[in-house]
């Protein structure tokens, strides 16, 4: 018998490299260097996407990115933020802060070791247990859809644990964790076709025209899965999925009724322009519009999911506006070479920047948790002539803290005494009311002096050309 000799393999061989070259990826966060925030310096050996999940995991842990300076060219990343916590403060609770260095580190770890991969999907993990579904629809919207929607899985027996739901541009998008409402256990396959069937149905409602005589597509467009599964098997980000869905339903096409309308509606879209750099080959893409938290995670989000890889960026925040400029190429190398392709780019941001604005009145509302809860709260908005333009929907304990935007079916300004009258009828909940009016306004010219990577670089060209023409 032949013998058979396998290679041996130290088990130590995987962090060899780690100990010769030193770590792939350092995080260091500072809090000498400026009075009013926080530093967070990445550097790291680049890959695609790794921006996207650097910005994710400092949103999530609900911090404001007042500053940025990215570069990520030659296959190194190098990242600085200025961040505040919620309450506008330095990071000062050495939880969080070392949180944040292992959950970076691990995922700017590029070999991909056994203990890589553990460590870092128990510090990448879901928020989401096992027991439960996740289902995600996507259609045409109409007044009191989502509250259609939340009674239909009542009567299909399903418990809703999570819901998030937006609406944009006469497009819904909607991503719910389910349950079986007798055992708390996920749906089986057979009971999921038939919840599919009947949330396509739903969906769909009437498939006539409406008034504006929009008859695209997208109107008979209904989808029902379960989310994919993302980097180490977690489920991937919901609001990343929410503009994915948003996208997938051209949300950034304004309805017929809405073109040319002028006034307020033109007062919400950002400044959203797109210039080239021929000499670097990149397209510069620059954004101002009103600030808000998680901005930076929208656009950033939605040029990666578009397919384009950024390499230098500067990001700046200065009495309530925000000043963005992405220096990009397509994945596959190239510029942003055509009109329709930048046409195409600015709209897809414009609508990632008002998918969470919303103007209206933002409620609040607490209770103890019990099937159909929600179907009842909605049922009510809906018979107050209230439109929920987006909600959260979360479950902690026995408690369901629900929030919507809602806003006058007609499009008036919703009153707040009806607001609170409107509680009389859910029962005994707590209930906040906040109004919550937001318009993005494009920002004026602005002379104020701010970093601008642009700007530089056209300099440095300029000098370089003028130094070229004098010694010729």
């Amino acid at each position: 018998m032949k013998k058979v000799c396998w290679p041996y393999f130290d088990p130590e061989f995987d962090s060899l490299a780690e100990r010769i070259y030193g770590p792939t990826c350092r995080v260091c966060i500072d809090n000498e260097s400026l009075e009013d925030c926080t530093m967070v310096k990445i550097d790291s050996v680049n890959k695609q996407g790794l921006l996207l999940e650097v910005v994710q995991v400092l949103t999530d842990m609900n911090l404001t990115i007042s500053k940025g300076y990215i570069s990520s060219d030659a296959g190194w990343f190098m990242d600085v933020f200025h961040v505040k916590d919620e309450h506008g403060n330095k990071l000062t609770d050495q939880k969080v802060i070392n949180y944040i260095q292992q959950v970076i580190n691990a995922i700017g770890a590029t070999r991909e070791t056994p203990k890589a991969k553990a460590r870092a999907s128990k510090l990448v993990q879901s928020e989401h247990p096992r027991e439960r579904t996740a289902i995600e629809m996507t259609g045409k919207d109409r007044p009191g859809l989502f509250s259609e929607i939340s009674a239909a899985l009542a009567d299909l027996h399903c418990n809703i644990l999570e819901a998030h739901a937006w609406s944009h541009n006469a497009r819904l998008a909607c991503v719910a964790y389910i349950s079986d409402q007798s055992t708390n256990t996920p749906i089986d396959d057979h009971r999921l076709a038939i919840i599919e069937d009947h949330l396509t149905t739903v969906l769909r409602g009437n498939t006539s025209p409406n008034p504006s005589g929009d008859c695209t597509n997208y109107q008979q467009e209904v989808k029902t899965a379960g989310l994919p599964e993302g980097r180490e098997g977690t489920v991937t980000n919901v609001e990343r999925r929410l503009h994915q869905l948003m996208l997938s339903v051209r949300d950034f096409d304004r309805p017929m009724m809405s073109l040319g309308s002028g006034g307020d509606e033109d007062g919400r879209k950002a400044s959203v322009l797109i210039e080239s750099c021929d000499e670097k080959g990149y397209s510069i893409v620059t954004v101002q519009c009103k600030d808000r938290r998680r901005l930076m995670f929208d656009t950033v989000c939605t040029l990666t999911d578009m397919q384009y890889v950024i390499f230098h960026a500067s990001i700046d925040s200065h009495e309530g506006y925000a000043f963005q400029e992405y220096f990009i190429r397509h994945i596959d190398g190239c510029a942003l070479n055509t009109e329709s392709e930048k046409e195409r780019v600015v709209k897809c941001l414009e609508a990632a920047i008002e998918r969470r604005v919303c103007e209206g009145v933002r409620v609040e509302l607490c209770a103890n948790n019990r099937v159909g809860l929600l179907s009842d709260i909605t049922r009510v908005l809906r018979e107050n002539g209230l439109v929920v333009v987006r909600a959260d929907i979360a479950t902690h304990g026995g408690k369901a803290v629900n929030a919507f935007y809602v806003r006058d079916i007609s499009g008036n300004d919703v009153d707040m005494e009806f607001v609170e009258s409107v509680k009389r009828e859910m029962g005994p909940i707590e209930l906040a009311v906040r109004n919550e009016k937001i318009l993005i306004r494009p920002t004026s010219p602005d002379h104020r002096s701010r970093f601008s990577i642009g700007d530089m670089l056209k300099s440095q060209i300029e000098r370089i050309s003028h130094n070229f023409v004098t010694i010729k």
